[in-house]
């Protein structure tokens, strides 16, 4: 099994961790900010079924 070979110091560790979070930290913004255009109506790149569409399917 590979094994490292030496200790991995604080601050690539530090490094690492704050890139990990920086990118969640985004994708939750994202996340955030497309939830709230939806709600205004204001969505252009989020396409869902509405109520219409599906009295549209049924007729």
């Amino acid at each position: 099994m590979a094994v490292p070979k030496k200790k991995t110091s604080k601050s690539k560790r530090n490094m690492r961790r704050a890139n990990w979070k920086r990118k969640a930290a985004l994708e939750a913004q994202k996340a955030l900010s497309l939830g709230k255009s939806i709600l205004t109506n204001r969505s252009n790149s989020f396409v869902y079924p509405t109520d219409e569409d599906e009295d549209e399917e049924d007729e």
